[in-house]
């Protein structure tokens, strides 16, 4: 008797081909750290486990047909996920969020920038996907399967029980994996993207339940907090030294801090920049840190404003751009400043036209009050020197005092230039991004020299103080081997990256004569508690999470929106705590049966307690926004 050929089931196939797929994406387009052969084995197995469960859900389609159509829709939907998850993290070294589906009014802005990102080995992404296209079309009656009730659950509880060991195990690698989810990359490498992407809509969900059931009595836990571990009881020797001057803020767009005091091809980077930070009437912090998440130059001027942490996911402009808030121009207000923002781009952009309100500006300067033609713009919008010559006159016209922010852009990914605005070479590397990088930093940084000049020429500048700071990094972990390569080391370790979050942070104050260089760490949190203190302004029951820089009773370590920190003596990131100084990991031995030393346990000890209050700032942080606890509060500004 002649046997009966039978075939492979297409949803086998479809989970065979976009598992592995899916793992070589993770190993090979993505950056993912592995720290073990554990996570080796659950970086791999986890694809399988989520393909298993898209694809078999075919099986419950009683029709052929449809069970052929939905494997082909279910692998090039999946498949496109992978993709935008791919381009964005070559730019963000990051995930993305559902908040960030929202911004969509943001893309027609980044065209290319876009563009810059795909590769054209992308096409690999969806090879499976044209494969099992023309198998759905072909014998489709020995592809598809026809199973009974009983096959039909039994499959399917074997695809959750895969899940669930899944789950157990990655919990099991890191405990309170999903309670503490700030690593987005520790959870696409635990249980990976698709499953990432659930939890992410089930955060989002809870999230925007939050406001619906907050009240005041929320408020009480961080007030307490505050008082407590934040507040400061002394005024620095600072303390109105800027009074009733105009606060000069500029956002510099992607400047970070290795370019500074440095060379690219026997060039100096920044030679104006170096040449302030050395004046007598600027103190610079060179241990300041930017403490962005996803929203970028929109959540440097929400720490900035608001002395709060951006949200671990999207951008606060966007999700709660209608919330109520305490933000330094509402503050200065009572004190005579207005407050003005200058960004040649259009005020939708980040959702500036609403969350600018919300934090009490006073006008903005979009794009509509610029001449932008092809040859003054590139990429974002108005080259700087443009965008500062065109900006002076409306400075002039300003009652004074005034507060106000300059935004610049030419120094924006994909930092491309036009060849006479070059004054340096680019950087030879296997990446383009860091290359061109250096040539954009020295076109911002003679900007930033025209405009000090002018505001000489001005008047202006005798009667100001000048706030430089870089927004957030430029280069993203995706380029290490070039960064590596410039920087002059082997590789770029963990506790290399945490410290390239480093930014600039200047602050000249013509007339003071007393400048220096403070190395305590800080970051962008202290901004606002920082500009209030200079300009004689006690914000009275202000609720934010800064300090005073130029106060000595500070908290003592900066958080990054990952939950990592830096403070004197301790750098925490990926999981783990190093000591500062050497770089040597704390309680860390390849030696069996390892006993930790006293000293260890006390350093560990010591970190433990400050990523404790790391996590509970941050937990609070995101409170007072998801809730909108500030409509619930009549702040009493005290001005002295």
């Amino acid at each position: 008797m002649e046997l009966k050929r039978t075939k492979v089931p297409l949803y086998a196939i479809s989970m065979v081909l976009f598992g592995l797929k899916t793992y070589l994406v993770y190993r090979f387009m993505f950056t993912i750290e592995l720290d073990n052969f554990l996570q080796e084995i659950i970086l791999f197995i986890n694809p399988f486990i989520t393909a298993f469960l898209l694809f078999a859900i075919s099986i419950w389609f009683q029709s052929n047909e449809k069970q052929m159509k939905y494997l082909r829709y279910c692998s090039l939907f999946a498949s496109i996920i992978i993709f935008a998850n791919l381009v964005f993290y070559r730019q963000f070294d990051d995930f993305i969020t559902i908040p960030l589906l929202f911004q969509g009014s943001n893309m027609a802005d980044l065209g290319s920038s876009i563009l810059t990102l795909i590769k054209g080995y992308d096409v690999f992404i969806f090879t499976d996907v044209i494969i099992i296209w023309i198998l759905s079309k072909r014998n489709v009656a020995t592809r598809s399967v026809n199973y009974n009730y009983r096959k039909k659950a039994a499959t399917f509880s074997l695809s959750l029980l895969l899940l669930a060991t899944n789950f157990l195990i990655a919990e099991s690698s890191r405990p309170q994996l999903f309670t503490r989810g700030f690593d987005r990359e520790y959870l696409v490498r635990s249980v990976g993207l698709f499953n990432y992407h659930v939890y992410d809509l089930i955060v989002h969900s809870t999230s925007e339940s939050k406001r619906a059931f907050a009240d005041e009595n929320e408020l009480l836990e961080v007030q307490k907090y505050i008082d407590k571990n934040v507040k400061q009881d002394e005024q620095s020797d600072l303390y109105g030294v800027a009074k009733g001057k105009n606060i000069i803020f500029i956002n510099a767009e992607s400047l970070q801090q290795f370019v500074i005091n440095n060379k690219v091809n026997g060039e100096t980077v920044t030679p104006f920049l170096n040449q302030l930070i050395s004046d007598e009437d600027t103190y610079y912090f060179d241990n300041f840190y930017e403490q962005t998440g996803q929203g970028n130059t929109s959540d440097s001027e929400f720490l900035v404003e608001n002395g709060l942490y951006p949200l671990d996911r999207g951008a606060v402009f966007f999700t709660h751009g209608a919330n109520a808030y305490h933000a330094i121009p509402e503050i200065i207000d009572d004190a005579g400043y207005e407050s003005y923002v200058f960004h040649s781009n259009n005020k939708s952009f980040w959702n500036r036209d609403q969350m600018y309100d919300s934090l009490g500006i006073d006008y903005f300067y979009g794009e509509e009050a610029y001449e932008v033609t092809e040859d003054n713009s590139i990429g974002w919008g108005l080259k700087d020197k443009q965008f500062f010559e065109q900006s002076i006159p409306y400075l002039q016209m300003l009652e004074q005092p005034f507060y106000a922010k300059l935004i610049t852009l030419t120094n924006h990914f994909p930092f491309d230039m036009d060849k006479e605005d070059m004054s340096i070479e680019a950087y030879s590397s296997n990446s383009d991004t860091l290359n061109n990088y250096f040539p954009a930093v020295r076109y911002m940084d003679e900007a930033l020299e025209d405009f000090f000049e002018e505001m000489k020429e001005t008047g202006l500048y005798d009667h100001s103080i000048f706030v430089v700071m870089g927004d957030h990094i430029g280069i993203s972990a995706n380029h290490n081997e070039a960064l590596s390569m410039y920087l002059g080391k082997e590789a770029i370790t963990p506790i290399d990256q945490v410290e390239l979050q480093r930014v600039p942070f200047i602050v000249h104050i013509p007339g003071t004569g007393n400048g220096r260089v403070i190395s305590e760490v800080s970051g962008q949190i202290d901004v606002k508690r920082t500009l209030l203190s200079l300009i004689g302004i006690e914000a009275g029951d202000d609720i934010q999470f800064g300090n005073d820089l130029f106060a000595n009773d500070r908290k003592g370590y900066v958080a990054l929106r990952n939950g990592d920190f830096i403070s004197k003596d301790f750098i925490y990131t990926t999981g783990a705590c190093y000591l500062r100084e050497t770089g040597e990991q704390i309680g860390a031995s390849d030696v069996e049966d390892y006993v930790i030393s006293e000293t260890d346990n006390k350093r560990l000890d010591a970190c433990n307690e400050i990523s404790e209050k790391v996590t509970t700032e941050l937990r609070l942080s995101d409170e007072l926004i998801y809730g909108d606890l500030f409509r619930f509060i009549n702040f009493d500004i005290t001005k002295s």
